[in-house]
């Protein structure tokens, strides 16, 4: 399995991609999941790009941005668009949005019909270009639960909508990870892993939470040191796929010691699963 660590990470630290990615070589990561806002502003200097970021022994595995589903159709092509170009620069083929910004349970036939049309034209603009549209489980949106992301890739019916299996969300839909990974398996080509202390810490991992600088963090943990069991996990989905990507997602303090005890942790699991 290949394991990134995420440029988001470091949205509230000062800290180059020239740091970032000579700090990930160093410390045996194979790939950095590029956040779209860190994509963007890195595109206004020539000489950052796939060729660049492999010099270090590095790919970038997935673009991580944000779909509006509010806005018209050419809004939402150009920013399609944009980041289908982002993702040819870096040579990743995965494009990670979330599934609108309503809760399954709370959304109108309406709401869902905007995003599901939104999800369609994006799929059908990426797929000219042989890119995947990846649909992150989160909560709050129409991917929050198992049935909801079955129900939202049927109706999508693209190819190319693929999914980000971001276990702890999973786990905080109230379904068994390993479970809802085996039923999905055919869809999924990317991991979000990360870990909380518990159930009633899972507001740390709020919006409102990850993107203020002042935001709490206690909650947080270790990727092996909180209430989802990640050897049991990897243990039982080790035989379906031992080649799915990966990223270590750390909102909290600390970044460079944190990444670097999960990474050495969850090498050791994969390596005795």
């Amino acid at each position: 399995m290949s394991i990134s660590l995420c440029t988001i990470t470091f949205r509230h630290h000062l800290q180059s991609i020239e740091n970032i990615a000579t700090w990930a070589a160093k410390n045996d990561f194979e790939g950095i999941e590029l956040w779209g806002a860190h994509a963007r502003n890195l595109a206004c200097h020539e000489k950052y790009d796939a060729l660049w970021i492999q010099s270090y022994g590095l790919s970038v595995s997935m673009i991580s941005d944000y779909l509006s589903f509010h806005v018209s159709t050419e809004a939402v092509c150009d920013h399609v668009a944009e980041l289908s170009d982002l993702a040819k620069r870096w040579q990743t083929d995965k494009i990670r949005v979330f599934a609108g910004d309503v809760a399954s349970q709370a959304a109108t036939s309406s709401t869902y019909e905007q995003v599901v049309n939104t999800l369609r034209l994006a799929c059908e603009q990426l797929q000219a270009h042989g890119q995947m549209l990846v649909i992150e489980t989160h909560p709050h949106t129409l991917a929050d639960t198992p049935a909801s992301l079955v129900r939202l890739i049927e109706e999508v019916d693209y190819p190319n909508l693929k999914v980000n299996f971001d276990v702890l969300h999973i786990w905080e839909s109230g379904a068994d990870p390993v479970i809802v990974y085996k039923d999905l398996e055919s869809h999924i080509v990317y991991m979000h892993l990360k870990n909380v202390r518990a159930r009633a810490d899972l507001a740390v991992f709020a919006p409102e939470q990850v993107f203020s600088a002042s935001g709490v963090r206690e909650g947080m943990t270790s990727l092996f040191g909180g209430c989802i069991n990640y050897e049991r996990f990897f243990k039982e989905i080790a035989p379906i796929n031992k080649e799915l990507p990966m990223a270590l997602e750390w909102f909290g303090e600390a970044p460079f010691s944190v990444l670097q005890q999960d990474k050495n942790d969850l090498a050791r699991c994969l390596y005795h699963t």
